[in-house]
């Protein structure tokens, strides 16, 4: 709770420092935007944090089943904005799209706040029966809801944000080039404020799952533990003790609680407890949405309808005029399409934040005092107070006349995520670090023959604190870009593209738990160290074209 307050305190302070600039800087309806968008980014950081490990804990699946429909369900929240984004154009009604999106992703979160279980006469859970697939099934079907949700709201609302700057610009041209300029140099820096804004709701997301979850425990009589739920499902699955098991049962339960010999109801009394507390939160995402809701009900007015625009600007062109415009609109979107070829291989190594690195927290590092969760909110928290440091070096650049091109910072930033990787393939080297699978077999007498012993707090720091950075170069600076390069009737669509290239990286994220688990673990961060490498280099020999193409 004192990490949580401390953590409230800062962003406060940013928070106010960014309004303060949006007002002076920016278009008017830039903060109603972002504020619209905190909800929708709550719900994902919780789903961010906890989906995998919550799969894994409520249904005894292996990591790589749960991996899998983790992975599957973030494809469709991406490649659904594919979809969102041509329903908009299509309705030419960016805002009724947005707020259904909403609706719809309310619905998913009340779903996945049903507390359902596979249980018997008793009350026992009870794995591998037709139930237990039913239930699966259910969370499935919830899922979607969130996907196509986010999927109507996310693409769209980003395609307003830079139809402001399309009309910003268009003002600042007519007072002149240098105003002109001026307002262009804008753009990448609103990207930036918007993509904080909508942080600020996943710095506070990871808290919310382990906080209900630990206070529902103790109101139980169990403390949490991040291996008890796996060794519960592989007991009642096989009726075996292992010391393991032994020695973490004595660690997840408070004196007053005394279940003797009975193990089977241990078992499924903690399984039952332990992720009880998980549904409730996602309540709070509910809420979450409905407050997102009301802020863009409320708030429209200050937003563009791209289809108006368009409207106006199509009467009259001449054959010449189109052709020319069909020779630019073929350039740009070559761009865009490289682009998002180097996005996929980012998105792939990033989004492990809620797959292998979620796994490496929950076995390698001591969680003794912070749940696996919670480092998922050091991302959103480093992108709040990193991105005035970002924005201001990319400031003094341009100010000497060494200005730095969108292109040019997303190859820089491929290069920065390779550094978290290249950091923890050096770290699981010299700790020795074996796969996850044997690592999590040993009891703590192997593991102290081994020489073995779990990672400090300050490894995940360092890790996120370098992806993070890495997504500052990308991830606004690419809805900048796709926002410079879109051809005016398709903005919502080329916004759908590039959450569509973040997709399908997303459906190959769960090859990261599986490689974890099956190799020495240094292997597995190589292979995503190599596939940076690999995007930076590409995106470096493109850096000239796609520059002339943005100019």
């Amino acid at each position: 709770m004192v990490i949580l307050l401390v953590i409230l305190a800062v962003v406060a302070g940013f928070l106010i420092f960014y309004v303060s600039k949006a007002k002076k800087e920016h278009p008017k309806g830039l903060i109603a935007a972002a504020l619209s968008n905190m909800g929708e980014r709550f719900g994902y950081y919780i789903m961010n944090a906890i989906l995998l490990l919550f799969i894994v804990s409520k249904f005894g699946l292996p990591d790589a089943t749960a991996g899998l429909i983790y992975s599957v369900f973030y494809f469709g929240i991406y490649v659904l904005s594919l979809v969102g984004g041509i329903i908009a154009d299509r309705t030419q009604n960016y805002h009724r799209t947005i707020q259904w999106g909403l609706i719809i992703m309310a619905l998913g979160y009340v779903g996945m706040a049903i507390p359902l279980f596979s249980q018997d006469a008793n009350g026992l859970i009870v794995d591998g029966n037709g139930k237990w697939w039913g239930i699966l099934i259910f969370t499935c079907v919830a899922l979607l809801f969130i996907a196509f949700g986010n999927g109507l709201f996310k693409g769209n609302l980003q395609a307003l944000v830079g139809q402001m700057y399309d009309n910003f610009e268009a003002e600042a041209a007519k007072k002149g080039p240098e105003a002109l300029a001026v307002a262009k140099d804008k753009r990448d820096s609103g990207f930036q404020i918007f993509y904080v804004f909508i942080n600020i709701g996943g710095v506070i997301a990871p808290f919310v799952a382990p906080m209900l979850r630990e206070w529902w425990l103790k109101a139980h009589n169990f403390i949490y533990n991040a291996d008890m739920s796996a060794l519960c499902h592989q007991y009642l699955a096989d009726g075996q003790v292992t010391q393991k098991f032994t020695e973490t049962m004595a660690n997840s339960v408070l004196p007053t609680a005394d279940y003797g010999t009975n193990l089977t109801q241990f078992c499924s009394d903690y399984i039952l407890t332990f992720n009880q507390g998980v549904h409730f939160s996602f309540f709070v995402s509910v809420a979450a949405m409905l407050i997102s809701l009301i802020i863009f009900f409320t708030q429209k007015s200050k937003f563009p309808q791209p289809a108006k625009k368009v409207a106006a600007e199509t009467v009259g062109y001449t054959a010449e005029e189109k052709a020319a415009m069909a020779k630019e609109i073929k350039q740009r979107m070559a761009a865009l399409f490289a682009v998002l070829g180097i996005a996929v291989f980012f998105w792939l190594s990033f989004h492990q934040n809620g797959q292998s690195l979620s796994v490496f927290a929950r076995d390698f590092v001591d969680s003794s005092s912070i749940a696996p969760e919670i480092w998922q909110a050091l991302n959103p928290l480093f992108v709040i107070i990193l991105t005035p440091l970002v924005m201001g070096i990319f400031a003094m650049l341009a100010r000497k006349g060494k200005a730095v091109s969108t292109p040019r910072k997303i190859a820089y930033g491929m290069g920065l995520a390779g550094c978290a990787y290249l950091f923890l393939m050096v770290f699981s080297i010299m700790k020795h670090y074996p796969s996850g699978d044997e690592f999590r077999a040993m009891d703590m007498a192997q593991m102290a023959a081994a020489g073995l012993a779990k990672a400090a707090p300050w490894v995940m720091i360092v890790t996120y604190f370098f992806l993070t950075v890495a997504e500052l170069f990308i991830s606004p600076l690419g809805l900048s870009f796709v926002s410079k390069v879109a051809p005016r009737h398709m903005v919502g669509l080329c916004q759908g593209l590039w959450l569509g290239a973040t997709a399908i990286g997303n459906l190959f994220i769960f090859v990261g738990p599986i490689m974890l688990n099956a190799w020495d673990i240094w292997k597995c961060w190589g292979v995503f160290l190599a596939v940076c490498l690999v995007s930076m280099a590409i995106m470096f020999g493109m850096v000239k074209w796609l520059e002339r193409v943005t100019e």
